[in-house]
This record gives C-alpha cells, structure tokens and sequence, in this order.
C-alpha cells in the first residue's frame, strides 16, 4: 500500500460540509488535476464550470431533488460533455462536422469527462476534503443548460461537490466482492452465494448507521433504483442541442 491507494480505499461519500469556500489555489489544484486525466486521442472533450453562486446553486440543487450539500459546499462543480470548442475547430478548418454526431465521439466525451472528475475527486480526498457526485442535475438536463448558458454540442452530466467536511469520518462502504467484478479472461456466471453474502453486509451497513430506519439489500437497492422509468431522454436532447443533425 501507499498513500495514493489509501486514499482511493478510504473514500466515502461526504453530504454535509462546512461554511468554508476553497481557495483559488485550491481550486487552481483540483483543476489541473482534472485536466491531467487520461483523454481518448488528446480529444479532451469536455468542460467544467464552477459554480460559487449561492442562487444559481440552490436552482440547481432543485432539480437534483433538493440536496442541501449542492449548496452549503465548497464548491460545487458541474462537468459538461463539451464537442463545442472541436465543432467551432472542424467549421474553421473546413471540415466535415457531422462526424460529432456519432454515438462514438459522444462516448469520448462522456467517458473523458469521467475520468477528469474522478482524478478531480481523488486530488480532493488527497487534500483531506470532502467529495460527492451529484447525479441528480440530470433530472432535467435542458433546464441545467439554461441555467448555465451551455451552447449547442455540450450537455451537463453530472455535478461533484468539494468541500471541507462538517462530518465525522465513515468507513468506506463495503463495495461488491471481487469475485463478482473481475473476471478473467471470459466472463463468468454470476456467483450467487458471494452476493446473497454481500446482500446481507450492506443491510447490516445500512441498519448500523440510520439505527434500524434503513435494512435494505444490495439487490433490493438496485431493483428499487434502476427499475424506475429513465429521466433523461438521451436522443432528444441530443437532437435538441444539434448533436444528431445531418
């Protein structure tokens, strides 16, 4: 082990933080942090806006179901699958631009966005801050766009929240057993034992820490989430923002 690992280990999700805004040198830190995360062919297609606001954070935080840590934070960061700056590149270079409507430079955009966020997060964690993503700005996608004046060719994907914790440390939430992750060489059936074990280790989790309020499996938690209709309609917003013109 070294210091880098254990830190990646000792993650855990961080909902309250303390009235304290990051410093610019902070800030300039995480940045370049982010920004020194791995990009599909140099392509680096995405953007990352700031959010200090406190009235255009609490819009945001409506629409991502009125999560108090998206506005008492130090700051709160929006990271934005961004083919604007390279459709404004391939106009001035005379180039064919409908290739940005491919289902491929839309995954380079998402998946680089993921990984500047996540080197983002570690960066944090390694400053001794707290962090949490906010999935919940994509309950309406078009409204986030408004609020933040995003153009055509970028949409918002989800936001993370950096601050100084206002928390006792947790313990990192048991994740699923490896034997259900890795696989070697060809993927293998799914160990029934090994998650019925793990089901009963996050409903211990979860009884120890709400004091019998929450006993809820794994499983039950997948079922319960991704069994609700999908919130964001993908295709039409891309249509929307141009992504998908001929």
């Amino acid at each position: 082990m070294n210091q880098v690992v254990d830190t990646i280990l000792g993650h855990y999700s961080v909902r309250k933080f303390a009235n304290k805004a990051l410093t610019e040198e902070t800030l300039a830190t995480l940045i370049k942090s982010a920004q020194a995360a791995s990009t599909s062919s140099f392509v680096q297609a995405y953007s990352i806006i700031g959010v200090s606001d406190k009235q255009t954070r609490e819009k945001l935080s409506v629409i991502a179901g009125n999560q108090p840590y998206t506005v008492e934070t130090g700051q709160l960061f929006i990271f934005v699958a961004d083919l604007a700056r390279h459709h404004a590149i391939l106009e001035k270079e005379g180039s064919d631009v409908s290739a940005l409507s491919t289902s491929e430079k839309w995954l380079v955009a998402v998946i680089d966005a993921a990984l500047a966020a996540q080197n983002m997060a570690i960066a944090a964690e390694s400053l001794d801050l707290g962090i949490c993503y906010i999935g919940g700005i994509r309950n309406d996608v078009e409204k986030v766009a408004e609020i933040l004046e995003l153009p055509p060719y970028t949409m918002p994907l989800f936001g993370l929240t950096v601050g100084h914790p206002d928390t006792k440390q947790e313990i990192a939430k048991p994740r699923l057993p490896q034997e259900l992750i890795y696989h070697q060489n060809t993927y293998q059936q799914i160990n029934t034992v090994a998650l019925e074990e793990y089901d009963d280790q996050i409903k211990q989790y979860y009884h120890e820490r709400t004091a019998g309020k929450r006993v809820e499996s794994w499983s039950e938690q997948i079922a319960r989430g991704l069994g609700r209709e999908n919130r964001l309609d993908l295709k039409a917003f891309l249509e929307k923002q141009h992504l998908n013109q001929k």
